[in-house]
């Protein structure tokens, strides 16, 4: 059993592991952060939001403060999510899932769709 978490992630309640929605890769257990199992890359402020006047004057995000963290499929290079962190700031976890409830509505949907294919119609 499948479910859809977000644009680009799901989550397999069989397994329990996170899943790119676009080509299936495996993210990692999904009681786990599902960043750990992607693509890391780090960017500038400034490659984003380049100077519009001079490379003095900027509307960019100072890198001393801030960075860009891009997180990417590792089977297909989809981009999963980015984030905004101040440097040396650790991945956060934005999403956590409570697997067990996932799983009995699941469980509870699927028996709904069982009984009524056995359903005489009328």
């Amino acid at each position: 059993m499948k479910r859809r978490i977000t644009e680009n992630l799901e989550v397999d309640l069989d397994r329990l592991e996170w899943l790119c929605h676009w080509c299936g890769h495996s993210l990692g257990p999904a009681r786990e952060n599902y960043k750990h199992g992607c693509v890391v890359a780090e960017r500038s402020p400034h490659e984003i939001w380049r100077p519009l006047v001079d490379e003095k004057h900027s509307f960019s995000y100072d890198p001393g403060w801030t960075r860009l963290v891009e997180f990417y499929c590792p089977g297909c290079a989809a981009m999963i999510e980015v984030e905004m962190l101040p440097p040396g700031h650790p991945i956060t976890r934005d999403i956590e899932l409570d697997l067990e409830a996932l799983r009995k509505r699941a469980q509870e949907e699927e028996d709904e769709a069982a009984a009524e294919e056995k359903e005489p119609k009328p």
